[in-house]
């Protein structure tokens, strides 16, 4: 997927843009990485809860595992990224695309890269994908993370309460693609 720059806001060319951002597939050896990726998400959970940090990492590395198994088989027609800024890996990026829809399975930052307008910017060029094939952006998100109100103001909209997530589309704009 091209990271091209489509956001009008942002005041600079997509040359001039200060977010160098690319994407690489997952490969077996960033196992590891994605770990790190997976528990800096659930930061915030572990501050509500007394365990002791080796019974944390390992409730969080059963739960990747199941999570990370899970994602690799559930899916159609997925891609399953690294996000990297100035070839760092700084989180990831899992799509599934369908015929319709195309899906964010998971998108996740390390803490230290969030509020830096990187999710922004791939929410926008995944935006920008599903407008030119006609097709809407969906996604699920937890009730209390605070991203829904971003969300929102991107244009999605609650479809489905399932509890603890909720299910967000954004429509197309206007239909692209082919006749």
């Amino acid at each position: 997927m091209s990271l091209s720059c489509t956001d009008s806001s942002c005041g600079s060319s997509c040359e001039e843009c200060p977010l160098r951002l690319a994407l690489r597939p997952i490969e077996a050896g960033d196992r590891e990485l994605l770990f790190r990726i997976y528990a800096s998400t659930r930061e915030a959970e572990r501050q509500l809860l007394d365990w002791a940090p080796v019974q944390w990492e390992a409730f969080l590395r059963q739960q990747f595992g199941f999570q990370h198994d899970q994602y690799m088989v559930a899916y159609q027609n997925p891609s399953f990224d690294l996000v990297l800024l100035e070839d760092e890996p700084v989180g990831r990026l899992y799509v599934d695309r369908r015929d319709d829809e195309i899906r964010v399975i998971d998108i996740a930052l390390l803490e230290e890269f969030r509020c830096r307008g990187i999710g922004g910017r791939l929410l926008r060029t995944l935006i920008a994908e599903a407008e030119t094939g006609g097709r809407f952006l969906g996604l699920h998100v937890e009730k209390n993370n605070p991203v829904l109100d971003f969300y929102r103001r991107l244009g999605f909209q609650e479809v489905v309460d399932r509890g603890v997530y909720l299910y967000m589309t954004r429509l197309p704009q206007h239909q692209g693609g082919a006749s």
